[in-house]
């Protein structure tokens, strides 16, 4: 198959081409062929009795295969044929099968969709890379809509996006960098790509595909296509303060006993955001030390039980976001690395109002001009803080939970916002408060 894809455009929402065809035999699956038995006589103790029509359901190979696999078992004295469904045998465990599967589940117990060959993996993640998207200024004002950002900032933004290449964020607490990284990932809402169920290496079975990160998507639409590949959104996957450096690594279940990818993996043709970089538990030297490879090649090398190493692709965009200096954390080798780094800053007077009517009206709320004025001016004035673009929603939230409270309906009207502002803003101007925790500025002179 040819593997060479041309720039994608992705305001058409296209999909990028899948794998190859459906394999018509076990031979051509791309797995060896008892590591498919093992897996198909570990189905059919947990679920069965069933039709071959139903293995093929459930090991996602099509019937022609699924049927070749079931003869291979019954050849064996591992199954057997208990009725006919029309043309169809329903088949079940033998007592010698049993005992069989029993063994192989003490083993692994991974019983799910026939896995992809490593070889197939690879070659798939190339062809969907992220290097291979092409973006456009509509498609970044699509997925930035909901967020208030400067043209320039949005435009940086998006050239960081057709590089395909790590990002870094920065910028002091609540000016919206978690926000930015999200709304970059959602850029790509409309691509779609293929993620296996599960990955075969040497033996050994790695899952790829989740739900919570994939989402549920769909299976090939063609007779033709190979049902081990799930058709769904390019992936988002979010760490953050929880980082190890063990979870940088394949994940081994030692109760089922198969491998779960690493974040990295389950992102690749994706998004990885290291939100709050710096405070994970890992050094940020360490990570970017393993990471300088991946990073720079495109690769990354994962350690099975054992010791044996496999190379994977590292094909994501990785979003850094901090709340430090690049210069604190990154030395000169990987500053050049991360090619682009974009600050986020304090916002405008302008930005803040249009944030907050637009945070009023996701709670059916409305605040008049003055109110907004006034707050901005204790805001700065009073509290000596900057605006940033978390404010508005933060101070709306504490309204509404002020007003469930006391079984009210929430307002936003000076004395409310005042009282959510002294609950928000530390230390506050106690001069502002009479001793009833009531709003009372000095008169203006």
């Amino acid at each position: 198959m040819n593997t060479a894809v041309d720039k994608i455009d992705i305001l058409k929402g296209a999909i990028v081409a899948g794998p190859e065809l459906k394999p018509r035999t076990i031979a051509e699956v791309g797995v060896r062929e008892s590591i498919l038995e093992d897996i198909a006589l570990k189905t059919l103790y947990l679920y069965g009795p069933f039709s071959v029509a139903d293995l093929s359901a459930h090991s996602r190979l099509s019937y022609d295969a699924a049927e070749q696999l079931f003869n291979r078992l019954r050849a064996k004295l591992l199954c057997e044929v208990t009725g006919m469904i029309g043309t169809v045998p329903e088949i079940a465990i033998s007592s010698q099968g049993r005992t069989r599967a029993l063994e192989l589940l003490s083993q692994n117990q991974y019983s799910g969709a026939m896995p992809v060959s490593l070889a197939s993996y690879v070659a798939q993640v190339r062809k969907q890379s992220m290097r291979n998207v092409k973006v456009q200024p509509a498609d970044v004002e699509r997925a930035f809509a909901h967020l208030v950002f400067d043209t320039d900032v949005l435009s940086e933004l998006g050239s960081a996006l057709n590089s395909g290449n790590a990002v870094f964020l920065y910028g002091p607490p609540g000016v919206g960098k978690t926000a930015a990284a999200e709304a970059m990932a959602h850029v790509f809402a409309e691509n779609e790509v293929w993620i296996p169920f599960a990955v075969e290496v040497v033996g050994q079975i790695i899952t790829v595909y989740d739900p919570a990160i994939h989402g549920y998507g769909t299976d090939a639409d063609s007779e033709d296509g190979d049902r081990r590949w799930v058709r769904c959104k390019r992936p988002t996957v979010t760490v953050g303060g929880e980082l190890t450096v063990d979870m940088l690594d394949l994940q081994f279940n030692p109760i089922t006993n198969y491998y779960d990818g690493p974040p990295q993996m389950k992102a690749n043709n994706g998004v990885l955001v290291i939100d709050d970089f710096g405070r994970q538990r890992i050094p940020p030297e360490d990570l970017l030390n393993r990471w300088v490879v991946p990073l720079d090649r495109g690769i990354e090398f994962l350690t099975l039980a054992g010791g044996r190493k496999i190379e994977i692709p590292f094909e994501m965009l990785v979003v850094f976001a901090s709340n430090r200096d690049p210069r604190s954390v990154l030395d000169a080798a990987f500053l050049r690395r991360i090619q682009t780094k974009i600050k986020l800053g304090t916002i405008s007077e302008d930005q803040f109002c249009e944030i907050f009517r637009s945070v009023a009206r996701d709670h059916q709320l409305q605040v008049e001009q003055d109110v907004l004025i006034e707050l901005i001016r204790v805001i700065r004035s009073h509290f000596k803080e900057d605006l940033r673009a978390c404010q508005p929603r933060d101070l709306v939230n504490q309204v509404c939970w002020k007003a469930t409270y006391e079984g009210l309906e929430p307002r936003l009207d000076q004395a409310s916002l005042m009282r959510a502002a002294k609950s928000y803003f530390l230390p506050p101007d106690q001069t502002l408060f009479n001793d009833r925790g009531i709003y009372a500025p000095p008169l203006r002179e």
